[in-house]
């Protein structure tokens, strides 16, 4: 066993390690499109040096590879139109409860697989989002309509102000009047969603033709 692979080895995990350290520490699914393809060109190069002779000009070159990288995200900091060009703009897929046609399809994007996406971030109904974008990273942004969105610890102190400051005007009706409540009934709302589409293999409504 040539003696040397092991020396080549280590030093090839020390030296990516070092320089993956320079590039940054985004995850993959954070990466941007230049990221992606830096990180690639070094993973290959990386390997390559281990049985060959030229570990240190693969050093080198990976060095390259991440200035380059420093370089061109030091331009998308300097300009948004260069950020434009190399990274793109968020693109809206649902705009006030209505999904955005024109969009699914430039993405190639199904109905289907947006559901999922919602799914995945416990949005039961399409209706209920005010805003979604698909990210320059791939992944999902949205927001809830006001009506759907959870209380915040805000909120519920907000409620308990006010129980606490209407309370003694109410003790003072109820003695006053007596007044008996009716029952309140709750509507029952609709179990219509996409979390049941999956348990009923189908749309409740199905989406248009040119959409699926």
């Amino acid at each position: 066993m040539d003696l040397s692979l092991i020396w080549k080895a280590a030093l090839v995990v020390v030296g990516g390690t070092l320089l993956l350290r320079i590039a940054g520490r985004k995850s993959i699914s954070q990466m941007t499109l230049v990221q992606t393809v830096i990180m690639i060109g070094i993973g290959s190069l990386l390997v390559q040096p281990i049985v060959g002779k030229n570990i240190w000009a693969t050093f080198a070159v990976g060095f390259v590879l991440v200035l380059t990288q420093i370089a061109m995200e030091y331009l998308e900091v300097k300009s948004d139109a260069f950020e434009k060009l190399v990274t793109g703009q968020a693109i809206s897929l649902i705009e006030n409860g209505q999904i955005v046609e024109k969009n699914l399809k430039k993405l190639r994007l199904t109905v289907d697989q947006l559901e999922m996406q919602l799914r995945q971030v416990n949005v039961a109904k399409v209706g209920d989002v005010q805003w979604a974008t698909l990210e320059p990273n791939g992944k999902m942004g949205y927001m809830l309509k006001e009506k759907a969105q959870p209380a915040t610890k805000e909120d519920i102190q907000d409620v308990l102000n006010l129980i606490n400051e209407r309370l003694p005007y109410i003790r003072l009706a109820d003695e006053q009047n007596r007044l008996v409540s009716k029952p309140i009934v709750p509507q029952s709302e609709s179990g219509e969603n996409i979390f049941t589409e999956v348990v009923h293999k189908g749309h409740d409504e199905p989406p248009p033709q040119r959409l699926q």
